[in-house]
């Protein structure tokens, strides 16, 4: 009995030192490690078309990189309002910015002699860029464009109601206006019938534009110009 239970004792201490705890087995179905974690030269941007140009650089010369040693300086106050300190040294100018805190900009480099400014010169940039971008804003809409309308001879009363408030709708947002008139063969007999209406369409705008000159023909084609009224910058203001 006692022989019995020690062999039983044996058994059980060779069977857990067979267990896969104990033996360093590998294990068959983990992953390897490059499926894990992807490497670095996987991991991607966003592609080609997120790539944006960086912003045109300033090269607004400010504070030591001034090339004058003398100046009229302004100091920005705010409010947008500015303080004139005088004409003093480039040495003396730099001591007033540092005892502001600020910045010593250059504002005027063909001015005798050049104007500087103190002020913040992130406050400054963010201030031109906004008049660049304002300027350009104006000058888009100060662009004018030439649209053409086309017209027959033989226009229905629907159809010149149309043209005239497309002309109308041109002429009030600036633009110049060309009524344009094709004649087919022998229709070219019938341009006086032509010019009587392209008339009547300028006396019909005349509130919106200016009629360049009569309607003339050329070749097969009659073409007259209207232009946009000046506006009034009394009114606009």
């Amino acid at each position: 009995m006692g022989r019995a239970l020690v062999v039983l004792l044996s058994l059980l201490q060779l069977t857990a030192s067979l267990t896969p705890s104990a033996v360093n087995v590998p294990n068959r179905w983990s992953a390897p490690a490059r499926c894990r974690a992807a490497t670095p030269f996987m991991q991607r941007g966003r592609g080609r078309g997120s790539f944006q140009p960086p912003p045109p650089k300033d090269l607004t010369p400010i504070n030591e990189k001034i090339a004058f040693e003398e100046m009229r300086v302004l100091v920005d106050v705010g409010g947008g309002d500015d303080e004139l300190l005088g004409v003093m040294s480039k040495a003396e100018a730099l001591a007033a910015a540092e005892e502001r805190d600020l910045d010593l900009v250059l504002i005027a480099s063909k001015a005798e002699p050049v104007v500087c400014k103190i002020t913040s010169y992130d406050k400054y940039r963010f201030a031109m860029e906004k008049k660049r971008k304002d300027q350009q804003k104006a000058a888009a809409r100060g662009k004018s464009e030439l649209k053409e309308l086309k017209l027959s001879y033989k226009i229905g009363d629907h159809d010149y109601q149309v043209r005239k408030k497309q002309g109308m709708k041109f002429l009030s947002a600036g633009d110049k206006v060309k009524f344009s008139m094709l004649f087919k063969g022998r229709e070219v007999t019938h341009s006086d019938v032509g010019k009587e209406i392209m008339l009547r369409l300028a006396k019909d705008l005349e509130e919106y534009g200016n009629l360049d000159a009569n309607p003339k023909v050329m070749g097969r084609q009659m073409i007259m110009m209207i232009s946009p009224k000046p506006k009034d910058k009394g009114a606009a203001k």
